[in-house]
């Protein structure tokens, strides 16, 4: 492998994050959050069981108390929050609120609208889903899978938890 060639990749895979970021401005401002929470935002996905702290930490290669960070500010705004996981009473699990179901759709939506990649025709788009997949030892998502939209399935399936978490 050229490491010419590899730091011509990665200078183009992080121009592609910098220039969708920088798009993502004025909703991020909309909806008063951070490039951190939005990426915790978009991390839950309503159509799936609310996902524990640990599978969130996960999710966004980030440890424990930084995730805590990110989630007292979504817990402070409205956006989230914390419940007793009901398969394992010693966990919590995030649950997106109405608000949250909101501003994570917003995200969303400017971030697929305004990315660069928005450009690829559906060919390029599967290839570059199937080249990012391998490289990060994953298997493809399929490429015509329904848009992640918010949805009310198994959203609050979780008691919520008490204030001390």
């Amino acid at each position: 492998m050229s490491r010419a060639l590899l730091e011509v990749a990665v200078v183009a895979m992080n121009s592609v994050v910098a220039q969708t970021n920088d798009r993502l401005d004025e909703v991020l401002r909309a909806h008063k959050l951070t490039g951190a929470t939005a990426q915790a935002l978009w991390a839950i996905d309503p159509d799936e069981a609310p996902p524990s702290m640990k599978t969130m930490a996960a999710r966004l290669f980030c440890n424990a108390p930084n995730l805590t960070f990110v989630v007292n500010q979504l817990t402070d705004r409205g956006l989230v929050e914390r419940a007793v996981d009901p398969t394992d009473r010693r966990s919590r699990v995030v649950l997106l609120t109405e608000d949250g179901l909101q501003a994570r759709s917003a995200i969303i939506e400017a971030a697929l609208s305004n990315t660069p990649l928005a450009r690829l025709d559906e060919a390029q788009l599967q290839q570059l889903v199937a080249l990012l997949a391998t490289a990060v030892r994953q298997e493809p998502v399929a490429v015509d899978a329904p848009p992640a939209t918010p949805s009310k399935s198994r959203r609050k399936t979780a008691e919520p938890a008490s204030s001390s978490t």
